[in-house]
This record gives C-alpha cells, structure tokens and sequence, in this order.
C-alpha cells in the first residue's frame, strides 16, 4: 500500500538513517518510534510527500489516497470550521474554490465560464455536492456541536482544535493516515476518544506517540527507528518491548556459546597445532573457527537516565491544606478555580486531571506560591519542603550558565562537582556537554535538568506540572520508576494515563463551572466508578 526502497536522509557529515526499505500494507496501524532525534518527524515528512530524500524512492498505490493530521491547530483561526474540515480533501477544495472565484467575478469571460463547467464536472465527481454534509457529521463525531461548524475556529476551544484538524484528515477519506504526536495537547479523556476514533476508522496508519497506552491501545505494529535504520514488529508497543529484548537476549546467548566454542576450539588449536599427529584436527579446528559467527550487537541510540528521588525531613500527617481557594487572573471577570478544598495527607500521590484551560497548571502555580489566592489559603504544615517541575521551566535557565553551574546551585555542598558530575551523569549529561550553557538546552534536556534539582534537594512533598513533556519513552520510563520508588507525596499533572495509572492513589479532576471532583483510589477505579471506562 505505502512502501519505501533504500530510502536514506542526510542533513550533515552523519545520516539520521539509510538502506529504509519498508512495506506499510492494508489496514495495518504502525506505532513509529525512536529515540529524541532520531529522525522519526523527517520520516513522517518524507512519506508524506513534504521532505525529499537523499537517495530511495517512496511510493503510494496507485488509485489510494493520502491524509495528514496538520500540527498548526491555531494556523485557520479566521476561517469556518466546516471549511477548514473540507480543506482535507484538497483537490475538491481547490476546484470548487477556483470555481467559486469565477462565479464571483463580474467580468468573467466565455472561456472562464467554460472553465467553470469543467470545474463542475470534477466538483461531482469528488461528491463536492454531499461535502458540506458530510464535515458536519464528522464533526458531530467528534463533539463539535452543530452551531459551531459555520463559526470561525477561534470560536473553537483549544481542547478541541485537535479534533477538527482529525476531522479535516479523515474527510477525504484516506486509505493511509500520518498522525505525528496526535495525542499533543489532548486531555486525558480526548486521548480515549482518539482511541476510540482511530480504532473504527478503516485505513493504513503511521502513528508518532510517546504516549504508551495510547500505543497500546491503537497500533497492530511497531515501526522501531534505532541503528539507523527501521524494524518492523507485530503486536502492540508491550509487545514490541517483550518481544525486542526476547530477541536481543537470544543473540547474546547465542554469541556467549560461540565464544566459548571459540575457546574450546583455540585451545585445541594452541595444544597441538605443533604436534605432528594431531596438526591435522588442528587445522580443522582452525576452519571451524572461522566459520563461527559472532552476530554484532550495536549500542542502542536509545538511552535510559537513572532517576532516582529522596525526601529530607519525612512528613507524618498532613502536607498542605487548601481551604476556600479561588483564583481570577488580573483584568479577567471569570475564575479560574473556584472554592476549591482538600488536604494533602502525607504519601498521598495526587493526579490533578481535567480539561485543557481547566486550570491544572494555575492550580499547580498557587501550590508552589508563584501565585497567590484571590480568595482563600494556602496551609503548608511546618515541615514540608515542596519542589516544582513547571510545566515550562524555560524561567528557570535564564541565566547563562554551564550545566555543572547550573546544578551545582542546588547540591547544597559547595565545590562539589563529584555529587554534581555523576547526577549529571545519571541524566544522560557527560564529558564535555556538562560545559555547554543551559540556554541551548532542548525541552527534553532542560526537563531533565530539572529532575536532577529535585534529585538533589530531596523535598518532601513533589509538584510536577506535565513531567512527561518533550521526553522519549525511555526518560518517562526511567521517571516513572524514579517516582514509584520515591517515598514522598506527589502532586501531579498528567495527560499520560500509563504513568497516571501506575502512580496516582488519588485523582481531583476540575470540571467546568468550578465544580470539581476528589477520589480516593487509582485512575481504573476512579474511571469504574464514574462511568468513564473505555
């Protein structure tokens, strides 16, 4: 169906990958993966048509169409929604456009006409007739309410912008879909329902996530970019990850018996190579050897940071309590939170979830005291120590300094470096990358620079605002276990269900009109209880 023959991307003296050859075949949904930097996004960009190249050929079945999920969800603000839903289907979007522009002109001349009428014909012939229709329903689908479709998009609220541009992705109906990160700026629950969509939509998929569970639930295989090149697996992303290191584990046993026949057979070889008598078994044994095969197994790009959190002062009841809280931003007539109450027990682990715009991060804020109660407390007990993760630490490197610098503010011990190299070093930061400046850092590199502050000031109580942003699967991993085996309390916020699922004992999820919700227990259980289960 889509399918790629040597294909190879160089952009300096190294290439992201080469020798790509891949079959993409019928119905098949592939989960694309990689390493930060690896090249998955060019992939993407060079199967669908947007990037040429360095050498290998891409080819779509004749007849089969193609569909992209756009990443600028704020780039139609001042278009109609429906419009912006039939776009999908480019070519019928440019002949009724083109033909429309025609009708609008008073001095069209005969030919423009005849121009026109042609434009009918492949307005009909792509069902332009139905289209109007058709996007509506589609929308409808995805929770858009019909008054909506003929307003502008910057009508739309940002939680729901995604689910137009899906909208205008499906509209043409495409046998092969390209979703890089479709779970970007989802919510929880809009995570289910891509799920949900994608899973009754009949087509070819190629699919960038970090997102683990939404991996799991969606995709029939794994495309695995590592070495430079790509591997397809069967199975779901669990089952790439029991299956690749199955693999990987037959090849080292397979190696370690080699070299010990190797072994065996040098060791015939040194004992009678000089013996009249046996230097013929000796050269035997010589041939064998170089028949043996060690199968090379090259280092992974793929790189698991060691992350692990303590607490200084061990809390023993409560954390912090939240009395009668409510928040309006400055200039605004609306709040944000409203008469919001609850305790934080000590070990408690908190999912803050809800909406995009629901106020997760402004609560979040109020918390760490970068903002301050328009109405109501705030209550730290004595003892608590919290530490911040922003959901963007971009304030935290304003000033221009190395990385070493950087952390060694928050060792504790001066002239340190020892504590400070190896927590670095645990990051995945060594040699001379520890004396580049912090304000070149990425998102990811930045994010774990910040779990190397809270490795190092060891607070008791812990507020990460999404600290899965910008990370590969093998940083969300390494974080997850870090936080499993942190005894502290946890305040987070997160719109991965797999590390909500696997650390959250409690889940407060804020609804609109400030209401909001307080469970005692894990995200299933909070999901059975309400209904919410997919």
């Amino acid at each position: 169906m889509l399918s790629t023959t040597n294909l190879a991307i160089q952009f300096g003296a190294k290439p992201l990958f080469e020798q790509v050859t891949l079959k993409f075949t019928d119905g098949n949904r592939y989960g694309l993966i990689g390493a930060n930097g690896c090249g998955k996004s060019t992939l993407m960009k060079i199967l669908g048509r947007e990037l040429e190249p360095t050498a290998g050929d891409v080819v779509l079945q004749a007849g089969l169409r193609m569909g992209k999920l756009r990443q600028n969800q704020f780039g139609y603000e001042d278009q109609r929604v429906i419009d912006v839903v039939m776009q999908g289907h480019e070519e019928m979007w440019a002949a009724m456009t083109e033909r429309d522009a025609i009708y609008a002109n008073p001095d069209a001349t005969d030919a423009d006409y005849m121009r026109a009428a042609e434009l009918e014909a492949r307005f009909a012939e792509y069902d332009g007739y139905t289209a109007e229709s058709r996007a509506g329903a589609i929308l409808v689908d995805a929770g858009i309410d019909e008054p909506k479709h003929f307003g502008p998009m910057r009508e739309i609220p940002p939680a729901l912008k995604l689910r137009v541009l899906l909208a205008q992705a499906l509209f043409s109906r495409p046998d092969v879909l390209l979703l890089d990160e479709p779970t970007n700026n989802l919510d929880i629950h809009s995570i289910g329902w891509l799920e949900r969509t994608l899973n009754a939509y009949d087509a070819t998929m190629i699919i960038i996530s970090h997102d683990r569970h939404f991996l799991n639930q969606v995709c029939t295989h794994i495309a695995d970019l590592d070495f430079q090149t790509v591997k397809i697996w069967p199975g779901n992303y669990d089952d790439f990850m029991l299956a690749s290191v199955q693999a990987r584990a037959r090849v080292e046993a397979s190696n370690a018996k080699a070299k010990e026949r190797i072994e065996e057979l040098q060791e015939f070889v040194r004992r009678f190579s000089a013996n009249a008598s046996k230097a013929r078994q000796a050269t035997s044994r010589k041939r064998q050897i170089e028949k043996i095969k060690i199968e090379e197994l090259r280092p992974s790009t793929r790189q698991n940071p060691y992350i692990r959190f303590e607490q200084g002062k061990k809390l023993y009841r409560s954390a912090v309590t939240v009395d009668a809280l409510s928040f309006r931003y400055p200039g605004t007539d609306v709040d944000v939170l409203r008469n919001l109450k609850f305790t934080v027990e000590a070990g408690d682990r908190i999912a803050i979830i809800g909406p995009n715009g629901i106020g997760k991060t402004t609560l979040m804020r109020l918390l760490a005291g970068e903002l301050n109660p328009t109405k109501g407390t705030i209550t730290w007990v004595e003892n608590a120590q919290p530490g911040y993760m922003p959901q963007d630490p971009q304030a935290e490197f304003a000033v221009k300094q190395d990385l070493m610098s950087w952390m060694s503010t928050w060792s504790g011990k001066a002239d340190d470096d020892l504590i400070v190299r190896a927590t670095l070093g645990r990051l995945l930061f060594s040699g001379d990358e520890v004396k580049k400046s912090v304000q070149v850092l990425s998102g990811g590199e930045k994010g774990r620079m910040i779990y190397g502050k809270l490795m190092l000031t060891k607070p008791n109580v812990m507020l990460l605002d999404e600290p899965t942003n910008h990370m590969d699967m093998e940083t969300i991993e390494s974080l997850q276990i870090g936080l499993e085996k942190y005894a502290g309390t946890l305040v987070f916020v997160s719109h991965d269900r797999e590390f909500v699922g696997a650390l959250a004992n409690r889940i407060i999820e804020l609804k609109p009109d400030g209401e909001y919700v307080d469970y005692r227990g894990n995200y299933d259980e909070y999901l059975q209880a309400y209904g919410l289960q997919d």
